[in-house]
């Protein structure tokens, strides 16, 4: 008969430089997986955005397929399949690579389909006129688009941004199914190592460490969505007491 052991709070604490120590491994799945799947996302917005309708419906069933897809079903995917399809294809055997290129593979495909619409969404809703100012007034096409719709549009995807990056760091804890020792895979081993007992404090000082995680991201995207908002609040701050003086100066014309 298996001995129950009590809650003990003092394994959580005890247990943190362990688990901090592989916190390295969680974080470079996670960024990899933003980076190159910002790239990605970036590609699909301007497929999206093309007049190549070929383009654009390739663009559109890759986002709604990756949306279809649980995260760890795609993971197990990749990782039972890739190596199969290498096989296959080009004669060559992947089984050695680390378990971080596998999980980076399958989170940036998922980042990038979520993202894509993101920054669709957002260059859309800068209004087309402004690109056509630009450009009227000597601008070239890319420097519009650099120096007018660009910082607009970033602005706009900021905080959704900032939202699925939260959302991935989170999903990337399925990384430890396929055998990564990360954060959540470091965990699992205390736990085997002490015949599964402690499970309770081990994950909750997981919890403690990915609350903190997502704390400073989003106090990290505030501050940035801040910086660069400042030109944009200064403007808005200067054209309201413009306005009010037009209304009241339009006011006064039914008055005399």
């Amino acid at each position: 008969m298996m001995e129950t052991r009590a809650f003990d709070p003092a394994v959580i604490w005890q247990s943190l430089p362990a688990l901090l120590s592989y916190l390295d491994v969680t974080l470079l799945v996670a960024l990899a997986s933003i980076v190159l799947g910002s790239l990605l996302g970036l590609v699909l917005a301007w497929a999206k955005l093309s007049g190549i309708r070929l383009l654009r419906y390739a663009a559109q069933a890759y986002t709604y397929g990756m949306r279809c897809t649980p995260s760890i079903v795609l993971l197990f995917l990749v990782f039972y399949g890739l190596p199969e399809l290498a096989r296959a294809a080009f004669h060559a055997d992947i089984n050695g690579w680390h378990r971080a290129i596998y999980a980076i593979i399958t989170f940036l495909l998922l980042f990038g389909a979520y993202i894509s619409e993101v920054f669709r969404a957002a260059y859309a809703a800068v209004p087309r006129g402004q690109y056509e100012a630009a450009v009227s007034i000597g601008l070239t096409p890319w420097q519009a688009f650099r120096t007018v719709l660009l910082p607009q549009a970033a602005l706009i995807a900021l905080p959704n941004f900032g939202n699925s990056s939260i959302n991935l760091l989170k999903e990337g804890a399925l990384a430890y199914t396929i055998g990564l020792i990360d954060l959540i895979g470091k965990g699992n081993l205390i736990i085997a190592q002490n015949y599964g007992a402690y499970g309770i404090e081990i994950y909750l000082a997981c919890l403690l460490i990915y609350w903190g995680l997502v704390n400073l991201v989003e106090k990290g995207f505030a501050l940035l969505e801040a910086q660069l908002g400042k030109g944009r609040t200064a403007a808005v701050a200067v054209t309201k007491p413009v306005r009010k003086r037009r209304w009241l100066a339009w006011c006064s014309t039914f008055h005399s």
